[in-house]
């Protein structure tokens, strides 16, 4: 097997999952493309801001996407390179995208409200706060984790205080990238210009800033780039999406994009070999295949965090329906395909190559790979490295301001009901609502958690991802049954993944409390086993109230639309 056979099958399954099951699926459920989107019905200037189709697939693939399909592929590489690569296609196409896809058309349907308020509608009210409970405690511990990767790898200084030149260069360009997408945010908004003029605008603003950034490395400790980088994401938070967030996010997809047609180009080129085995085994060092491949592979196939930046921050940007399936599935789609890119890189190293090189982070193992690849085309080795990693490192910081605002919309929602216009609220309902509150108290918790250390839950974000994908196929499969649309095809997804992350947290509960039981735990395993058992018991909640709601009957209009023609005919 070689690099490119892997390549020609990805790319024909992926793209006929686009053009054959995505297209099926957005005609099955149905696109309105003369309805007022919520972008348009409850443009507020913020949150609420249409945008053009590729700004928003920008947005959406940018904040999803990360280092979670380079890292999943890489570790679960030890299981062999047949089941990482169908799990990628068989997950990406029908498991991710579809989740991806019916959480922004649930959103973009229900005046773009989050899946805690349509968990809401259609479950109820104690699964919503359940659901807004969880999805602002992961965001708290994924906001941690993401800073103070970010402020590690915009750590100027090594242990010894020699500088260190690739860091440097990634701290200026990630600067710079903010002053350009300010600028960028003006022109796209009051410009008017046509849609290839700003595509031309953004790709000289992306050039100008690495080569900047490699000319003007800035040098700055790990700890006082934590405060810049919480410093900056508190303004990404309240600024209105246009003026900081859609451009910031439209510059790095380019830069994303770039990336991954470099890669392609290079596998065509130097058609590296597969060196991994074909298959290694159901259990590979006291590992399980089933459920471990299935949390570490999260964002190249299925990822629950999708489903927040789809329903909580992408659909208020909808301007119309039809743009749905290209940037939800669409990104997902493009997402596997990076995840089917990372496998080939970790593939191409016989046993040994990649540490003996000094590449031992899963960023650095792509990264090495792809400069081996594009080698051959003429490339130096050194300057693609550091341009991979620069993608790497900026796409981390992307992901961070959009999960930091999707964590005070989920804290807001938390206090908010359905019926709620939030002219009349209390005045504790109204400071907790409040988007400056909510943000600071999200922010100021993440900061907390990431100083004293989150290595210790850390081991847990898999399982609690997974069981965000669960909980966001249940509402998705609730809503399209309670508004008489299809939605046996979430019911697959929906089963299969309770079975892997109910299974996943069983497995972490009973050799933590099998360790409790005869040793004992140090605090932090002990707080793993407490959140353990809560993930669990929260997944169990919501899946039971959940199904019981898809055995209900549909009703002729969706509520949000009755509220609508209630209103109207009051």
């Amino acid at each position: 097997m070689n690099g490119i056979t892997l390549m020609i099958i990805a790319i024909v399954v992926l793209g006929a999952g686009y053009l054959v099951y995505g297209r099926w699926l957005a005609r099955t459920w149905g696109i309105d493309e003369t309805a007022p989107t919520p972008a348009y019905t409850q443009e507020d200037g913020v949150d609420y801001v249409p945008a053009d189709t590729n700004v928003v697939f920008g947005h959406q693939f940018a904040s999803i996407a990360g280092a979670g399909p380079i890292n999943g592929p890489i570790q679960a590489a030890i299981f062999g390179w047949v089941p990482v690569l169908l799990w990628i296609l068989i997950g990406g196409v029908f498991f991710g995208a579809v989740q991806d896809f019916a959480s922004m058309y649930a959103s973009v349907k229900s005046k773009g409200k989050g899946i805690g308020s349509i968990i809401e509608m259609y479950i109820g009210k104690t699964g919503k706060k359940l659901f807004l409970l969880f999805c602002w405690l992961f965001c708290i511990l994924v906001v941690a984790a993401f800073a103070d990767v970010v402020a590690g790898t915009f750590n100027g200084y090594a242990p010894d205080g020699a500088t260190i030149e690739a860091n440097g260069a990634v701290a200026t360009t990630s600067m710079i990238f903010i002053g350009e997408a300010v600028f960028l945010g003006m022109i796209l908004r009051y410009g008017r210009l046509n849609k290839w003029v700003n595509t031309a605008i953004a790709i000289l603003m992306l050039v100008a800033a690495v080569a900047l950034g490699m000319k003007f490395p800035m040098y700055l400790t790990q700890t006082t780039w934590h405060y810049i980088v919480f410093a900056y994401v508190f303004i990404a938070c309240v600024v209105p999406v246009w003026a900081l967030l859609q451009p910031r996010d439209y510059l790095n997809s380019y830069l994303l994009i770039f990336m991954i047609a470099a890669a392609v180009i290079g596998v065509f080129v130097s058609n590296p070999d597969v060196n991994l085995a074909a298959f290694t085994g159901f259990s590979v060092d006291g590992q399980m295949l089933f459920p471990i491949l299935f949390v570490t592979i999260a964002c190249g196939a299925v990822s629950g965090f999708h489903s927040l930046v789809s329903s909580g921050t992408a659909s208020k940007q909808i301007k119309n329906e039809k743009d749905m399936l290209p940037v939800s599935y669409g990104a997902m789609i493009m997402e596997s395909m990076l995840a089917v890119i990372a496998l080939i890189c970790v593939a191409s190293f016989a046993g040994g190559e990649a540490a003996n090189a000094g590449l031992v982070t899963q960023p650095q193992i792509f990264a090495g790979a792809i400069a081996n690849f594009l080698e051959a085309v003429g490339l130096p080795w050194n300057l693609t490295f550091t341009l991979i990693n620069l993608a790497v490192s900026a796409f981390a910081l992307t992901s961070l301001d959009s999960v930091a605002r999707i964590g005070r919309l989920s804290f807001q929602e938390l206090f908010l009901d359905a019926e709620d216009d939030g002219r009349e609220l209390t005045p504790t309902r109204k400071l907790l609502t409040n988007t400056y509150f909510s943000t600071a108290l999200t922010l100021v918790l993440s900061l907390v958690l990431a100083r004293i250390g989150y290595a210790e839950i850390w081991p847990l974000f898999g399982s609690a991802n997974q069981l965000l994908s669960v909980l966001a196929l249940v509402a998705c499969a609730v809503y399209l049954r309670k508004t008489s649309r299809k939605s046996r095809m979430l019911y697959i997804p929906m089963v299969f993944m309770m079975a892997v992350t109910f299974t996943a947290l069983s497995m972490t509960i009973y050799t933590l409390g099998t360790q409790f039981m005869t040793t004992g735990l140090s605090l932090g395993m002990s707080l793993q086993l407490v959140f353990a058992v809560l993930l669990l018991a929260l997944g169990l909640v919501v899946a039971v109230q959940g199904i019981r709601a898809l055995r209900g009957k549909p009703v002729e209009v969706p509520v949000f639309e009755e509220q609508e023609l209630e209103a109207e005919e009051a």
